[in-house]
């Protein structure tokens, strides 16, 4: 399926690539197919799945920037629960993952790797309920989770959740550490 076709399908039919914008998005967005399932695992599909859709969401994102015609993301609202027991609420658009929310919020949760999922420092832990209902973790993802502090069996990486409307009222809670490999304590600002 075509990056228009998507657009098209996406956003109700309505011509979107009328713009020299929405065309040049077009052509480096490229093609985009169903995932495939040869030689590979069954949490490896559903780790392409998972990364198709954010991919799609993050297309609507970047149209609904410049076309008028794009419908609006719903606001989901959720509470972080920072170490010392602070409670800060922050409001983002679907399809904003958790660690630039809390970042937008001015919520101490780190990112060392800015997103990149090469790093434990933006650790969450997540209402069971949640958790439960979310694609399973990647195995990268698994991978930097065993890093981090104070794992449990609901953490997750913030820069691998995507808002959702189901998240709306969700409680998520920081841990009272992370592990960065600065030497000195720094942490990266944020942008």
């Amino acid at each position: 399926m075509t990056f228009l076709r998507v657009l098209s399908t996406k956003f109700g039919g309505q011509a979107l690539a009328q713009t020299r914008k929405a065309r040049a998005y077009t052509i480096l967005a490229g093609p985009l197919s169903a995932p495939s399932k040869q030689g590979c695992s069954a949490v490896c599909y559903q780790a392409k799945q998972q990364r198709q859709t954010q991919i799609q969401i993050q297309i609507q994102i970047q149209m609904s920037r410049f076309s008028v015609s794009a419908p609006s993301m719903k606001d989901v609202t959720v509470t972080f629960i920072e170490p010392d027991g602070n409670e800060v609420e922050a409001t983002g658009e679907e399809g904003t993952n958790l660690m630039e929310l809390a970042h937008e919020n001015d919520v101490d949760l780190e990112g060392a790797c800015e997103g990149a999922c090469a790093c434990s420092t933006c650790h969450v832990i997540l209402e069971e309920k949640i958790y439960d209902e979310l694609p399973e973790p990647t195995d990268e993802e698994n991978d930097m989770l065993d890093l981090a502090f104070g794992l449990t069996d609901t953490s997750r990486l913030g820069c691998q959740v995507l808002l959702t409307p189901e998240m709306e009222g969700m409680r998520i809670k920081l841990p009272s550490a992370t592990r960065n490999f600065y030497v000195d304590g720094a942490k990266p600002a944020h942008h």
